[in-house]
């Protein structure tokens, strides 16, 4: 399970399983990886749940 998130200065790629993870970067700096990752973490279930209901079918 991963997400992939899209800033002014590039994208990323996150894992979600087994745990958050970076998993790469393409151009994003620190600061963002870091807002990036907070925000995985504050919002881990929705997410998961989301990407559960968007790949079930």
């Amino acid at each position: 399970m991963h997400i992939h998130v899209h800033g002014q200065t590039g994208e990323a790629k996150f894992w979600i399983e087994p745990q958050i993870e970076l998993a790469q970067n393409y151009g994003l700096h620190d600061p963002e990886l870091n807002l990036v990752r907070q925000l995985i973490e504050e919002h881990e279930n929705e997410i998961r749940d989301a990407w559960k209901r968007h790949f079930s079918g």
